[in-house]
C-alpha cells in the first residue's frame, strides 16, 4: 500500500494541472480505475445534509460549480451522508477574506457538535482570520515545523480568493496533511503521542473525541465564506478488513 501512495498523489496532481474549467468536478478514467469517487457533483447538494439533520440550511449553495457557504449565519456544519474509515481525500478550497472553516473527519452523531467527536483539518485565511490555529493544522493538536525563512510554522497557502489544493491521507498507520502539494506533518491516530496531545488540549474533557475509526466528513460553515470543488475520496482497505 505504501508504495502506491506517491504515484497516486502524482496522478492526482497531474490530472488537476491539466484540466480546464470544463472538467471541474469530474474524474478521469484513471482516477475512476484507482477507486476515486466524487463526493460533490457540482450541480446540487445530493449526498449532504446539515449535521444531525435531514435538511440543508440556505447558507449552503452551489455557485458556479462550487459548494459554497454563502451565508455563515445560516449555514451550519454540512455532513456527508456516507461514513468513512480510512481514505485519501483530495479537494480544492477557496477562503474569503478573514474566513475560517475546517473539515472534520470520523465525526459521530453521539454529540451535538461534530467537533466534539472528530478531529479537524483547519482551513483559514491565514492573513486576516483571527483564529490562532492556522490553515492545514490538525486543530489544537498538530502543526507544521517552523519555516527557517520566516521563523513561523510552514505556510503554503495562497491568498484569500484563490483556489488551494488539499490532501488528507488517513490510514491506521499514518495520517498526512498537505496543502498545495506541501507536506505539513504526519501523525498516528490513537498513538501515545496523539493521546497525550488530546489530553493537553481543550478536547481532553470530551469523552467521545477521536474515539471512532469511522464517521462522517463534516464541512464547517459558521466562520466565514468558503468554497469547495473537485471533492473526491478514495477509500483505503486495510489489513484488518
Amino acid at each position: 500500500m505504501k508504495s502506491l501512495l506517491p504515484s497516486l498523489l502524482a496522478l492526482s496532481l497531474l490530472a488537476a494541472s491539466t484540466r480546464g474549467e470544463d472538467s471541474v468536478n469530474t474524474l478521469t478514467s484513471d482516477e475512476t480505475a484507482a477507486g476515486w469517487k466524487l463526493l460533490f457533483n457540482g450541480r446540487d447538494l445530493d449526498g449532504f445534509s446539515n449535521f444531525k439533520s435531514d435538511r440543508i440550511r440556505p447558507g449552503w449553495q452551489v455557485v458556479d460549480g462550487a459548494l459554497v457557504c454563502v451565508d455563515p449565519h445560516d449555514a451550519g456544519d454540512l455532513a456527508t451522508s456516507g461514513q468513512y474509515d480510512w481514505f485519501e481525500l483530495d479537494l480544492e478550497f477557496k477562503m474569503a477574506e478573514g474566513a475560517n472553516s475546517g473539515i472534520i473527519y470520523h465525526a459521530s452523531d453521539s454529540e451535538n457538535a461534530a467537533w466534539a467527536t472528530g478531529p479537524e483539518f483547519q482551513l483559514e485565511d491565514n492573513a486576516k482570520a483571527t483564529d490562532p490555529q492556522r490553515c492545514g493544522w490538525l486543530y489544537a493538536l498538530y502543526k507544521p515545523e517552523e519555516d527557517p525563512k520566516t521563523g513561523k510554522p510552514l505556510d503554503a497557502t495562497k491568498p484569500a480568493g484563490e483556489w488551494n489544493h488539499l490532501r488528507l491521507l488517513l490510514t491506521p498507520d499514518k495520517c498526512v496533511h498537505e496543502i498545495n502539494g506541501v507536506k505539513y506533518f504526519e501523525y498516528v491516530l490513537g498513538s501515545d503521542d496523539f493521546k497525550k496531545r488530546v489530553a493537553a488540549s481543550k478536547f481532553g474533557g470530551m469523552k467521545n473525541f477521536a474515539k471512532f475509526d469511522k464517521g462522517y466528513l463534516v464541512f464547517q460553515g459558521d466562520h466565514g465564506k468558503v468554497s469547495f470543488r473537485n471533492v473526491k475520496l478514495r477509500e483505503i482497505k486495510t489489513a484488518k478488513e
